[in-house]
């Protein structure tokens, strides 16, 4: 077999019309759908959850970064396998993956084996995010992608407020239970593997001798571990400066520069630095690293927030979301069109990323009291603020590759959006536990009652407390929380100046970039401090 051996290719040249692309969104928008509802679905439920498991604040934050952990290690490798292999098996590979550990989650008997599931399901979910884009990638053009990104931000939105209120019913209804929460998306996830089978229709590349760096990226996902589970226990197991600190962090930074030194030198990088240092995709990453951090960071802990600090329910914690969702779903689809409609999209980015600062500046005023119009429209900006940056600057990466490239230029953007994330939900959750165990502690003191200690370590389960602490505790949280939103609103400015850095470009309307282009971005890619590479692929007008 020689080498490489391209099957359709044809196919791939030729954009498909609007109905073909449709029918074979559908069973990509429902992969979509099954993987932000593995997360939202347990957004409003988890309080309950780990409350039921006695488990700690810490073991609720790892529950979320468990999976945020996971699919953030595996996105490259997913991403490095489109650019390599059929598209369409990988994706079903991924929800398969996903199903398991998602009947493994629904088994749990402790807090523990509900972490170690869920950061299974991860790799799962870490296919889905990566390939999904890689797919659309690859059928529709970056010029009339923007139009598709409405779709794309309606079942975000669908994902995002029906997740938490399917969340809530199921958690309040005796009959069913928390690991329903889990089951739910079984079933979902097999009509996706039928219509994926019926409807997806992409072109196979195969190379010989493919290699994996697969050194790389667990020199990555260590590095990205070892910081983290530093920040989970840092301060309350032991002190900042102490050798336990140096141990972690050093150790992490030396595993961080070696997995940078690999990919300089790796046939097949998990995270291609060419790429990567076009001005353009390094700004995306950043702006991805930023928004990723404070959206994921701050919005996780809303269903903590309303329930815990605000005392409702579950469902009526889902409810009170539905502005956060609705912002992401007006904002996705429209500027999705005018994105299509003039070809320009870094004033969108702006935009998006500086009306998220806003939001997050407004919820940070936020304690257990303030009334809920006001949490709503600061949500609403934030959900604004995200469907207006978050699928743009995938596409803005997207139109500066080749089509062979899509992969590993699309998984590198949700790499670091993940891992924004990641670190986001790790970070603002530890804030979060220290910040509430002083204010339990200074709480508890002005009751007259005594302290245990306990602090961000205590158990979530309220109902084993007695009604005065019961008090202190949603006092605490509802306080607490406005905090970690003013640091993801310092965050997010990092995603604004990148986003005002990035160069104007206009949407190409091919679907791979011309063949003299193509080959400007590889002398370009070879010769450091190069002319404009991101410019490579577009096309201007006038």
């Amino acid at each position: 077999m020689s080498a490489p051996t391209i099957t359709a290719e044809t196919a791939a040249a030729e954009p498909m019309n609007h109905r073909q692309t449709l029918e074979a969104l559908s069973g990509l928008l429902l992969v979509l759908f099954v993987a932000m509802l593995s997360s939202t679905v347990v957004s409003t439920a988890l309080p309950k959850i780990i409350g039921s498991l006695n488990g700690s604040q810490t073991q609720y934050t790892w529950v979320v970064t468990a999976t945020l952990l996971a699919a953030t290690a595996t996105t490259p490798i997913w991403g490095k396998l489109a650019d390599l292999f059929n598209k369409k098996l990988l994706i079903q590979l991924s929800i398969v993956i996903f199903v398991i550990g998602s009947m493994v989650a629904g088994l749990s008997q402790s807090a523990g084996q509900l972490i170690a599931a869920r950061a299974f399901q991860g790799i799962g979910v870490g296919g889905l995010q990566a390939l999904v884009q890689v797919a659309i990638a690859a059928m529709i053009p970056p010029r009339e992608r923007g139009r598709y990104n409405g779709y794309l931000g309606g079942v975000m939105a669908l994902a995002t407020v029906g997740g938490p209120l399917l969340g809530g019913l199921i958690v309040d209804t005796s009959w069913l239970g928390w690991r329903w929460c889990f089951y739910i998306g079984v079933p979902v996830a097999v009509i996706a593997l039928v219509l994926l089978q019926a409807t997806l229709h992409l072109p196979t590349i195969r190379r010989e001798n493919v290699k994996i760096d697969y050194l790389g990226a667990t020199l990555i996902a260590a590095g990205v571990s070892v910081l983290l589970v530093w920040v989970s226990f840092v301060d309350s197991s032991f002190a900042w400066l102490s050798w336990q600190t140096y141990a972690m962090v050093g150790g992490s930074l030396i595993l961080l520069a070696l997995a940078v030194w690999v990919e300089s030198r790796a046939a097949e990088p998990i995270v291609p630095l060419p790429i990567v240092r076009r001005r353009n995709t390094a700004l995306a990453i950043l702006a991805s690293l930023a928004v990723g951090m404070a959206m994921f960071g701050g919005a996780v802990f809303l269903g903590q927030y309303f329930q815990i600090g605000r005392g409702y329910s579950p469902t009526e914690a889902g409810l009170l979301t539905i502005p956060l969702m609705a912002g992401v779903l007006v904002t996705s689809i429209v500027s999705g069109r005018l994105i299509t409609q003039t070809g320009k999209i870094k004033p969108y980015i702006i935009a998006g990323t500086a009306v998220l600062v806003a939001g997050f500046v407004a919820l940070s005023f936020i304690d257990h009291d303030t009334p809920l119009w006001y949490v709503g429209a600061g949500m609403f900006l934030v959900g604004a603020g995200v469907g207006m940056s978050m699928q743009n600057l995938v596409l803005a990466v997207q139109n500066t590759v080749a089509l062979k490239d899509i992969g590993a230029a699309s998984s590198t953007v949700a790499f670091f959006r993940s891992l924004g994330g990641t670190i986001g939900v790790s970070v603002l959750g530890a804030v979060l536990a220290r910040r509430v165990a002083d204010q339990v502690t200074e709480g508890l003191s002005a009751a007259g009652i005594p302290a245990t200690g306990g602090g961000g370590s205590s158990s979530l389960n309220l109902s084993a407390l007695p009604e005065p602490i019961v008090h202190i505790v949603r006092a605490a949280y509802g306080d607490a929380t406005g905090h970690i939103f003013l640091i993801s609103a310092i965050i997010a400015v990092v995603g604004v100046i990148a986003a005002l850095l990035l160069r104007s470009v206009t949407l190409r309307d091919s679907l791979d970039l011309p063949e003299e282009l193509k080959a400007a971005a590889v002398a370009a890619d070879a010769v450091d401090g190069a002319p404009p590479i991101d410019q490579v692929g577009v096309t201007r007008r006038g």
